[in-house]
């Protein structure tokens, strides 16, 4: 088998070297951080899930006054109704965690979650991004539609065969296969059938994808150096995508705390919870996991959970306490390094890639 940096994902997506910036939601995917990492040969991808309709194509166009390469927007799929059925006894729960922050009681009202996703993807199609990325399912038929019609290449992240055959079927032109030592949310498309998401290793997950379908793999999951970059072109994906390794690069939008916590973090120190948004994600397990688990009730669904929990989030954001944020983080997380621009991780990992292909 002959590998090489020079796969069909450079030539689908306009780049350089076959590495994707995960679309992490939340703030971590600065315009910087994208723009640095597409200028670098990479694909930068912006984290919009969370983001105004205003906001996004406000940071779009920033992108492109700081680089003129691909880049792409990242996008949740799921668009549930908020289910409320529940929320007196987690707000009750919820409360003693305010009481540690010291912030106001929240009431046991019904929380509501805007859905922002059609006005989300429309400023996307007007903007002409040039790629479009989807967790939790592939992006609708009438929104796949416009994109192919505008040019826009469109990714979906899956965890399973099945899903990825799904993509393929739907017109996708990649697909992000997510092994379960990726942090951050499970790509998961229905997790009423995988209540903690489908966890797959990404050695076992490649494999059987890329043999499953004919669109390019992009390989996920613990990713940190050149050597998982060879490793996963030798599982016979295209290309890979990391979230972790850039957390505590310059141009992160992560919180120096959440980064601090990271660099001392290792192998051990995540687990999958659905405790911060009803959705079944990789993170460190913190006093908020552990007091979560210790009370023994099932969190709310996404998006109601994390709409109920993020008042807490943020106090803890701004008291600069990592108890209780959402510290997402993969498994090779012993592999961060501080002090490293964007554009000196891509070239140490492609450095580090062709040394071991030559």
């Amino acid at each position: 088998m002959k590998v090489s940096l020079d796969t069909e994902i450079c030539r689908i997506f306009n780049i350089r070297y076959p590495i994707f910036l995960a679309g992490m939601a939340g703030g971590p995917t600065t315009v910087q951080l994208v723009a640095a990492v597409s200028n670098a040969g990479g694909l930068g991808t912006l984290g919009a899930a969370y983001m105004d309709p205003g906001a996004i194509r406000e940071a779009i166009r920033r992108i492109r006054q700081l680089t003129d390469a691909p880049f792409g927007v990242n996008l949740f799929s799921d668009h549930a109704p908020d289910d409320n059925t529940r929320i007196g006894e987690v707000q009750q729960e919820l409360n003693r965690m305010r009481d540690v922050l010291k912030v106001p009681h929240v009431s046991e009202k019904p929380v509501t979650t805007p859905d922002l996703f059609a006005d989300q993807i429309t400023v996307l199609i007007e903007e002409k991004v040039p790629v479009i990325s989807t967790a939790f399912g592939i992006l609708p038929e009438s929104w796949m539609r416009q994109a192919q019609s505008a040019d826009i290449r469109v990714v979906t992240m899956v965890t399973t065969v099945r899903e990825a055959l799904l993509a393929e079927q739907a017109g996708c032109d990649a697909i992000v296969a997510q092994g379960s030592e990726a942090g951050g949310h499970r790509g998961t498309f229905d997790i009423s059938e995988h209540p903690l998401g489908a966890n797959i290793g990404m050695m076992a997950l490649i494999p059987q994808v890329v043999d499953h379908i004919k669109i390019p793999v992009i390989a996920a999951g613990g990713i940190m150096d050149g050597r998982g970059v060879v490793a996963s072109l030798v599982l016979g994906a295209q290309g890979v995508q990391m979230g972790t390794r850039f957390l505590t690069a310059d141009e992160s939008g992560a919180h120096d705390s959440y980064q601090e916590v990271l660099l001392v973090s290792t192998e051990e120190s995540s687990v999958i919870t659905k405790a911060f948004s009803g959705r079944p994600a990789r993170a460190v397990r913190n006093p908020f996991v552990q007091q979560w688990e210790e009370s023994g009730l099932n969190p709310l669904p996404f998006p109601t959970q994390n709409t109920a929990t993020r008042d807490i989030r943020n106090a803890a954001a701004a008291q600069s306490n990592p108890d209780y944020m959402s510290l997402w983080t993969g498994q090779g997380v012993r592999g961060l390094t501080s002090g490293q621009s964007a554009e000196a991780i891509v070239e140490e990992i492609v450095r580090e890639a062709i040394t071991l292909l030559s």
